[in-house]
């Protein structure tokens, strides 16, 4: 009984069906509302992928996890290791499994996903940059899976593609800055190891003004109105926000980047709901 509730606290269920809903909304905005089939199954290998990614997560980051967060499952000892990396391999086979079912555009961005998450807990977590920009991009991807599953048109889904990827990116360095103590015990060279606290931050801050200098394209290319630039403020205000939180409370301030992100996805729904009403 441990070992199942270890087993869904490694899925981390909220962030996973997190991504599953970002697939949804990927599909909506794309216009590919009247394939609810098609939408189920991307959400549901969604949040199956995401589960695995978390566990495996866990699995090669239990020694750094038994620094900075002893409480995880495998550090406590809820999970065997080897029963975690069983655990993730399964939920992988899943997500690969009704994925297939998906058209080829769906398929390609999640090959590629796959790779990516491969590489980024084996390879390039623990490079400057590197590591980050891989989870941005997986995280902005589950829009565009999304919209691929289901045909619609990428193009608007593009631009919460890069809207997401870059505020992900801003969060994921404040994320290091967090933990900077624990990853320079493991040996880890995250940015703010590598350059500094503050100059990661300021780079953080690149990326946040290049989401809100995106944010606002729809409108400007006239695919939504002005009920999108309404709904988009309280992303703007939230981005900006806590960019700003950032500099004195990391842990704070990476929140509100989170939370500023699925703002703008509820914005982008809207929008397409405002164009289709």
């Amino acid at each position: 009984m441990k070992t199942a509730r270890g087993a869904i606290e490694l899925m981390r269920p909220g962030n996973a069906i997190a991504a599953g809903g970002l697939t949804f909304i990927g599909a909506f905005v794309a216009g590919g509302a009247g394939t609810p089939v098609l939408a189920s199954l991307a959400v549901l290998a969604t949040t199956f992928a995401t589960s695995g990614g978390n566990a495996i997560n866990d699995y090669f980051d239990r020694e750094i996890d038994a620094i900075n967060q002893p409480n995880r499952p495998i550090p406590r000892g809820a999970v065997p290791p080897n029963i975690a990396l069983g655990f993730s391999v399964t939920l992988f086979i899943g997500a690969i499994a009704l994925t297939l079912l998906l058209p080829l555009a769906a398929i390609v961005i999640a090959v590629i996903n796959l790779i990516a998450l491969v590489a980024y807990t084996e390879l390039f977590k623990g490079l400057p940059g590197v590591g980050n920009a891989l989870v941005a991009y997986l995280t902005g991807s589950t829009f565009l899976y999304g919209g691929a599953a289901v045909g619609g048109d990428l193009r608007t889904v593009l631009i919460l593609f890069v809207l997401a990827a870059g505020a992900t990116m801003a969060r994921e360095i404040v994320k290091d800055v967090e933990d900077i103590e624990g990853d320079r015990e493991e040996g880890l060279n995250t940015l703010p190891i590598a350059v500094g606290k503050r100059p990661a931050l300021f780079v953080a801050a690149v990326f946040v003004g290049f989401a809100v200098a995106v944010s606002p394209a729809p409108y400007l290319l006239g695919t939504f109105g002005s009920t999108y630039l309404l709904v988009l403020a309280p992303t703007i205000a939230g981005l900006v926000a806590g960019m700003y939180r950032s500099f004195t409370d990391p842990t704070r301030g990476q929140s509100l980047l989170k939370a500023s992100m699925f703002l703008a996805a509820i914005a982008f729904v809207i929008g397409r709901i405002a164009v289709v009403v």
